[in-house]
This record gives structure tokens, sequence and C-alpha cells, in this order.
């Protein structure tokens, strides 16, 4: 899945509002970030790499296993496989974005 895909499924799932009241990153790397941006109204879905309260580090293989429910993402985080960095309330409700 590309990460223009990803962006839009997550555009999709997100809607109007994700319900967080904050902002979060999804950082892949070398293939690029998602950012969901619900301070604003409506929610922002987009590519930009810009500060977040949250940033969740992860390889777009392993986010794929956790929306798809191959992995569970409490794992990978104990397993070192998912990084977050600032706001962790806010990692701990992304659960139903990732499905």
């Amino acid at each position: 899945m590309s990460l223009e895909q990803i962006t839009e499924g997550m555009r999709t799932r997100v809607g109007a509002s994700a319900g967080l009241k904050k902002s979060v990153k999804f950082d892949f790397g070398d293939d690029g970030v998602v950012r969901i941006d619900d301070t604003a109204t409506p929610a922002v879905v987009d590519n930009q790499n810009v500060p977040t309260d949250c940033t969740v580090k992860v390889s777009m293989a392993d986010f794929m296993d956790m929306a798809s429910g191959k992995q569970n993402p409490q794992m990978a985080f104990m397993m070192g496989k998912l990084k977050v960095d600032g706001d962790m309330s806010v990692a701990l409700q992304l659960g139903s974005l990732l499905g």
C-alpha cells in the first residue's frame, strides 16, 4: 500500500473529527508521514512533516499489520517496532483510527 492510499484511508476514517482534539503524525521514515490535525475543524489529514502533539514512528509494513489486525499495537510497542514521542495519551486513543 502506498503513502497516498494510507493517507486517503485515514482521511476517510477520521472524517470531520478524529475525537482526539490534538495532532498526531505517523512517521514512516523514508516512506513519508501521515499527519492528523484534529485541532482544526474539520480535521486535516495530510503528509506535512510538521511538529505535532504526538509522533508515532513505525515502518509502513508494521503499520499495515496493525491496521489489518495482524499485529497488536501494544505488542509492537513493547517489541520496539513502534515508538511514541510526545503525548502518550494521544497514542492510546489511536486504536479506533487503525481499524
